[in-house]
């Protein structure tokens, strides 16, 4: 995606409560997709609506940009109603703004925000309640908190300044360190169980699995690596993910006993990235086709992948296409596409919906290692 910012970015101030914006969202059923946009959301390239995550009610966040590229927040409820929402005091220069990034099946969103009452913009976390009320933090003195994940008990994990956090319910923070470098926590599941990544003093980067107890266990898919990076755990304890080699990045899967499971859509061309798994095993992500454009994909339990493309999904850029980002325990996928200029705009596509889509059995490029 261009000119956002990357999940490594640091903090500052403000405390507050909510503007919301009600309004039915103009939406239209292609196949097994309904495409959306939030209201207020830029038409240009770079601009528009990008989904998040979605809970197990349908219920979608993730956040806009306007004309002036400055970002808001949405949450989009089942019956397709969007509620826009921005954290009182966030910067609204370009790029800058309110970033949600997971909600929970309370419908409690959890994200991060520029805060510009401070010499140096930078990110406070917050969290937006179901009724609306925002709560702001900071997970310790310096500057960069960045809530990446957030669980049903309301336990909010994410990256905080070089260090790895999570937040508990009641508010008490506690920050860890995995490697020298950086650490970055990425999902949070129901027990508490966190995964993510860590950078050693090489800036190569590793998987990691944290326990409830602070037990943490370090992992890469394949030895050596040119990275290995955690994107979401489901309760099971089961995490997926990416891992680069020289030929890109491929999906990973790593079970509750540690075995991995390395795979890629046969005949993608420039990598696999895989970005969320359900309850169910059931894994979502995109790859990348011989036009450059991004198609998703999703992968069942039995390793089975189906690939989709958004109807009218295209793009300028390499990396444009259809990027899924969250799937919930019924199936459902939310996320972005691209149209014909590079604007951005959301979908969510329903399990076993019609539509040309390909069934790829995946026996030709997946292995145990």
């Amino acid at each position: 995606m261009k000119r956002k910012p990357s999940a490594l970015f640091i903090a500052l101030t403000l405390f507050g409560t909510l503007g919301i914006t009600r309004q039915a969202s103009a939406q239209k059923a292609q196949s097994q997709f309904i495409t959306f946009d939030a209201p207020g959301a830029g038409v240009g390239s770079g601009q528009g609506t990008v989904p998040r995550s979605i809970n197990p009610s349908g219920e979608i966040t993730g956040e806009y940009y306007d004309s002036t590229e400055a970002t808001h927040g949405f949450v989009r409820a089942a019956d397709g109603i969007i509620a826009t929402f921005e954290v009182p005091g966030a910067s609204m220069g370009n790029a800058q703004g309110t970033y949600p990034r997971s909600i929970n099946p309370e419908g409690d969103v959890a994200g991060f925000y520029y805060d510009a009452s401070h010499v140096v913009v930078s990110t406070r976390g917050f969290v937006r309640a179901a009724d609306g009320n925002i709560i702001t933090f900071d997970a310790g003195p310096n500057l960069g908190t960045i809530p990446l994940s957030i669980n049903p008990s309301g336990e909010t994990t994410g990256a905080y300044s070089s260090h790895g956090f999570v937040r508990a319910a009641d508010g008490y923070i506690t920050t860890f360190d995995v490697g020298s470098i950086v650490t970055v926590p990425t999902s949070i599941n129901p027990s508490g169980e966190i995964t993510g990544m860590y950078a050693d003093s090489s800036f190569i980067s590793h998987g990691f699995l944290r326990d409830r107890d602070g037990t943490i266990t370090k992992f890469d898919v394949v030895v050596p690596s040119l990275g290995t990076l955690p994107q979401s755990i489901n309760p099971e304890g089961e995490i997926t993910g990416l891992y680069m080699d020289t030929r890109g990045p491929h999906g990973f899967v790593r079970d509750k006993d540690g075995e991995i499971t390395t795979f890629d859509v046969p005949g993608a061309t420039l990598g696999t990235v895989t970005t969320s798994i359900n309850p169910r095993g059931e894994i979502t992500g995109n790859y990348f086709d011989a036009s450059s454009l991004a198609r998703g994909l999703v992968r069942d339990k039995d390793g089975e992948i189906t690939t989709f493309a958004v109807p009218g999904a295209g793009g300028p850029f390499f990396g444009d296409g259809t990027i899924p980002q969250s799937i919930n325990p019924s199936g459902e996928i939310t996320g972005l596409y691209t149209d014909a200029i590079g604007a951005y705009h959301g979908f969510l596509r329903e399990p076993h919906g019609g539509g040309s889509e390909d069934q790829l059995n995946n026996e030709r490029g997946e292995h145990s290692e």
